[in-house]
């Protein structure tokens, strides 16, 4: 995690040549009590976030199951740190960090109760459903 902060300062970004800050608007989501505008590189930052999420919160549950523990997602530090992915550009930090949690929640849950409510577990890795990821995150097509 430290060497994941120390790039990411360290990192001088190119504005000119990332096609984030010249492709025009084309979504629209809510978060937190407002609307908040996005283009496709936005749109996918925040499902990787609820999918990432999915998947961490998999294996933390199916950790807690196979050590006996008593199911706490919150317990978690992939939970409460809620960054995994997130590299600073395209979409607000709390915003990336809520998805994460909405997708860890369900994750852990299927991992934990091995019930797969949300998401599927096929070749060894963990996915979440695309109708579940749909409820999740509401994204508005602006016309």
């Amino acid at each position: 995690m430290r060497d994941h902060h120390h790039r990411h300062a360290t990192r001088r970004w190119d504005y000119y040549n990332d096609p984030f800050f010249y492709t025009p608007v084309s979504y629209r989501y809510y978060f937190s009590g407002y609307h908040y505008d996005t283009n496709r590189y936005g749109a996918d930052l925040l499902r990787d976030a609820v999918r990432r999420g999915y998947e961490e919160g998999y294996w933390a549950g199916r950790a807690d199951r196979m050590d006996g523990w008593r199911p706490d997602y919150r317990s978690s530090y992939a939970y409460s740190d809620a960054s995994y992915g997130y590299y600073g550009y395209y979409v607000p930090y709390d915003a990336y960090r809520y998805y994460f949690r909405q997708g860890f929640r369900r994750g852990y849950d299927d991992g934990y109760y091995g019930a797969y409510r949300y998401g599927t577990y096929r070749r060894g890795t963990p996915a979440i459903l695309p109708a579940i990821l749909a409820t999740i995150l509401v994204l508005d097509a602006l016309d």
